[in-house]
């Protein structure tokens, strides 16, 4: 087909050039001074050609007139040659002939044409025989190249739920051919796969949508494959195709669902307020922020213990603990959860509606908690001057697991250093173990806790503030140490001193002194003194004429007392000194000036002074020396064995302590034996019981109160044994018939006693009576 499309534009060319010549001849007649016999124009060529033979491109002719006698009659006298664009290598010319055939194939896609130039020459004296002549050879297109899409695969998107009809993408195939020739180069689309999903408009290439309501969730990706053919898509026309990968673009056209109606949740009662208590989730087919979500609790008796929150990076609802869990109080709640969409899509309303409701089931779970005090904080006012071993408030506090243990109280030693205070470990009644006293501390923080009897790391706390309230327990005193003076030339009357007095009390209504001479200071005839009733005191004479030779210096005794009850008072002394002064008053010595003695004592009488003073001396020093030969041990001839006396003293054993109940000095003494020494840890405790012992009040807690004082003067007691001995507390309460039962410091003789009145306390100690009763008929006998 190619050669004979070859042929017939071989034809053409020669046809062509026949024209040409004879349109050169008709030019030569009108125009002489044109020497060219011929005109070249242009050729035209196929591209493509695959003969075996070279391809005939046209024929170059000279034909002169009236010129020279040398004509090209085919004689070979005229050479012709050929130069330009591809001369030699993609054209040649038959230097007699002049025909011009192409050697190479032709590509118009690689370039459409060429421009040669061709002239003749003489060949014997290579001589032109005229200028060059130009000449264009034209490729002729043929159908060779396919449509392509040059962009693709191509990439497309289209949301679902899209009508028919919906555009997605439109493509361009490009045809290296030759548009303006022929229909090589119209191109038509179609689609091989892809349907009934999608369809390509034949002229334009445009992708529409041709199936309704595809769904995402259903299928998200489609391939499709479309087609480009040229020729108008006729038979025999080359074709291309390429990939379009379309995608579903997401909608909100689903509703959330819960996976489950009902969720059972569980949290401890101890969790602290905030922490996380489950999760629900609504799922959502969509995707982005068309499943985006907003969870509230709606309804449920539990709205005010519990919040719910949205995890934005996966839309969970987050439960939490808005107020504090109380298994005791409240064992469950119901919480009813929405979950709904924040973005909706008003086209697919009608596939609503867009949120989902589930009900949650939270169980809170009982944990041993600590104690609980029934207040929060305790505030009590106690006086100063309570006794030891009185309750002043009672703290309760109660284990509210189920369990419901028992529960012992302890002081937190950290905050009563000075150990004033005493809990009983059941009744939780706080009592005093120390004197109280509001000048040295007026406050008291101490921590009570409370612990769980079957649970020992349970324990609970709670803060007891004391206030010590001031009782009228210390005297008035005078604010400084006053040293007044009054000047000989003092008259009656004149005022020497100002005094003020301070008192560490607090009363309420303020302080108020009353100011007055001490009893025997009453009728004092040099000094008296005026209470100004304003807490200050004025110390005025009573005569003038005072002289430093007749006595120098004054001990006035002032009575202050407070006004308070118990009325407390004291005496201090002001001491005023004698000075001699100037006219106008300032003072100008208050030392007593010399003077010499009497003339009625006589130098005899100062001897026999000092001789008296003498003699005591040497009295005492003789009196001084007596006591300390009495004081050396008594030391036996070397010829008595003291190990055969017999030293008897009346003391039971004791351990270590019965070092402080002899002498050990009696064993090498016979004669100190009969000292009575008593152990000083065996002091009289019953006598000194009811200074400290409360009576009557809240049953025993005057044991509680005993053994209390017993521990303070313990501990107020330098000659208290070490802390390792044991104190032995002879009391039993009160209430008993009995009285007390101990034996310490009972009288130690050889005497009977009488145990008859044992009998008159009824048949548990008629036993007793019997042993140790003396009866008439054993009395006779002595």
């Amino acid at each position: 087909m190619a050669e004979e499309a070859a042929l017939q534009t071989r034809g053409e060319n020669e046809k062509q050039s026949d024209e040409t010549l004879l349109q050169s001849d008709e030019t030569l007649e009108h125009h002489q001074r044109v020497k060219r016999g011929w005109v070249w124009n242009q050729f035209f060529v196929l591209e493509e050609y695959t003969g075996s033979e070279p391809l005939y491109v046209g024929k170059v002719r000279a034909k002169y007139r009236k010129l020279h006698s040398d004509m090209d009659r085919g004689d070979g006298s005229i050479k012709y040659i050929l130069s330009g664009e591809g001369a030699g290598t993609m054209f040649t010319i038959d230097d007699n002939t002049g025909d011009i055939h192409a050697i190479q194939r032709l590509d118009r896609e690689v370039k459409a044409q060429y421009i040669l130039r061709a002239q003749a020459l003489q060949r014997r004296t290579g001589m032109p025989l005229e200028p060059e002549s130009e000449f264009i050879v034209k490729i002729q297109d043929i159908n060779d190249n396919e449509p392509q899409f040059l962009d693709g695969p191509y990439t497309a998107s289209v949301p679902e739920m899209s009508v028919i009809g919906t555009s997605v993408l439109q493509l361009t195939a490009t045809d290296a051919d030759d548009p303006t020739y022929g229909n090589s180069a119209r191109v038509v689309y179609s689609i091989l796969h892809g349907q009934p999903y999608f369809s390509v408009e034949p002229r334009t290439g445009i992708i529409r949508v041709t199936l309704p309501n595809m769904d995402r969730e259903a299928k998200e990706h489609y391939e499709v494959i479309i087609q480009a053919k040229d020729m108008g898509g006729q038979l025999g026309g080359l074709a291309g195709t390429t990939t379009v990968n379309i995608t579903l673009s997401d909608v909100n056209d689903n509703p959330p669902k819960f996976a489950q109606k009902l969720y059972q949740m569980s949290v401890p009662e101890s969790s602290p307020v905030g922490s996380i208590v489950g999760r629900v989730r609504a799922k959502d087919l969509d995707e982005g922020i068309n499943a985006e979500m907003r969870y509230t609790i709606i309804d449920g008796d539990g709205r005010d213990t519990f919040d719910i929150s949205t995890d934005p990076t996966n839309q969970v609802g987050i439960i939490t603990i808005r107020k504090p869990l109380d298994f005791e109080g409240k064992k469950s709640y119901t919480l009813k959860v929405e979950g709904a969409n924040t973005q909706l899509d008003h086209r697919f309303l009608r596939m609503g509606p867009f949120s989902d409701v589930t009900i949650i089931h939270i169980s809170v779970e009982d944990v041993d908690e600590p104690p609980q005090f029934d207040s929060k904080f305790y505030y009590v006012e106690v006086p100063e001057d309570v006794e030891i071993g009185t309750v002043f408030q009672t703290v309760s506090a109660k284990d509210l697991d189920v369990s419901n243990n028992s529960v012992r109280y302890s002081i937190e030693r950290n905050s009563d250093p000075g150990r004033y205070f005493y809990i009983d470990i059941t009744s939780g009644a706080l009592m005093t173990a120390r004197p109280l006293d509001r000048e040295e501390v007026s406050w008291h923080n101490i921590t009570v806790m409370a612990m769980e009897m079957n649970n020992p790391t349970q324990i609970g706390s709670v803060s007891v503030t004391v206030k010590v309230i001031d009782v009228n327990d210390n005297p008035p005193e005078l604010e400084k140490y006053y040293e007044a003076f009054v000047c000989e030339n003092t008259k009656a009357g004149q005022l020497i001193q100002t005094v003020t007095a301070v008192d560490l009390d607090d009363p309420l209504g303020g302080q108020h002194f009353y100011y007055s001479l001490a009893p025997e200071a009453a009728n004092n005839p040099n000094f008296t003194l005026r209470d100004n009733q304003d807490n200050t005191a004025w110390i005025v004479t009573r005569r003038g004429g005072f002289s430093q030779q007749q006595w120098s210096i004054y001990y006035l005794p002032i009575l202050i007392s407070d006004g308070e009850q118990p009325v407390h008072s004291s005496t201090s002394t002001l001491t005023i000194r004698v000075c001699s002064c100037d006219t106008e008053g300032n003072v100008m010595s208050c030392t007593a000036e010399a003077y010499t003695l009497p003339v009625s004592l006589s130098r005899g009488a100062l001897i026999a002074i000092l001789a008296c003073i003498f003699v005591l001396l040497v009295m005492i020093l003789l009196i001084l020396s007596l006591r300390s030969q009495r004081k050396k041990p008594y030391l036996t001839d070397a010829e008595e064995n003291v190990h055969e006396n017999i030293v008897r003293y009346d003391d039971e054993g004791g351990g270590e302590q019965d070092t402080e109940a002899f002498d050990i000095a009696a064993m090498w003494n016979p004669r100190e034996s009969q000292v009575v020494k008593f152990r000083q840890d065996m002091v009289s405790e019953i006598e000194s019981l009811s200074r400290y012992v409360p009576q009557n009040y809240m049953g025993d807690s005057n044991v509680h109160g005993y053994v209390l004082a017993k521990l303070y003067e313990a501990d107020v007691d330098p000659c208290a044994p070490p802390y390792d001995s044991l104190q032995t507390y002879a009391y039993e309460g009160e209430g008993s018939v009995a009285d007390s039962l101990s034996s310490l410091q009972s009288v130690t003789t050889n005497t009977d006693h009488d145990y008859d009145y044992l009998s008159d306390w009824g048949p548990r100690f008629k036993k007793l009576s019997d042993m140790y009763g003396v009866s008439e008929m054993d009395n006779a006998l002595w």
